[in-house]
């Protein structure tokens, strides 16, 4: 088990470009928002000297709405493929997200979420596949 702590949200790089709607509200409902604990903590890696959120990027904006500055996070201990990670933080830096507050106005409808997210992400990691092979 992961060793929690605390550390600034604006010192967390967010790893995808857009908020689902639909995934901000389920996450507000699932949990009791009186209690900093019982959110999940927020994964990180560091990559490129930067700590970067690997998931938990609802859970991060919902607390950043609420006026935490500082969040529980624990490293990432799964074997991810980095070098997708890499890409994701290169086109959020391209877009002007260095933090999660930066994606307050990319919160968007389901469709739109799976469109302009979740597609390009699957999309990518198709040619990075194939480019390995």
């Amino acid at each position: 088990m992961n060793k929690i702590f605390l550390l600034e949200l604006d010192k967390i790089q967010p790893s995808q470009l857009y908020l689902s709607k639909n995934k901000l509200n389920s996450t507000l409902k699932n949990f009791e928002l009186k209690d900093l604990n019982s959110f999940e903590p927020i994964p990180i890696k560091i990559l490129n000297q930067k700590y970067v959120a690997t998931d938990g990027h609802h859970r991060a904006f919902i607390l950043w709405q609420r006026g935490e500055r500082k969040v529980r996070i624990e490293w990432e201990d799964e074997d991810l493929d980095w070098e997708l990670y890499r890409i994701c933080v290169k086109w959020c830096e391209e877009e002007g997200i260095f933090n999660i507050s930066d994606l307050k106005d990319r919160i968007i409808d389901n469709e739109e979420y799976e469109e302009l997210w979740l597609n390009r992400c699957k999309n990518m990691h198709e040619r990075v596949s194939k480019e390995e092979i």
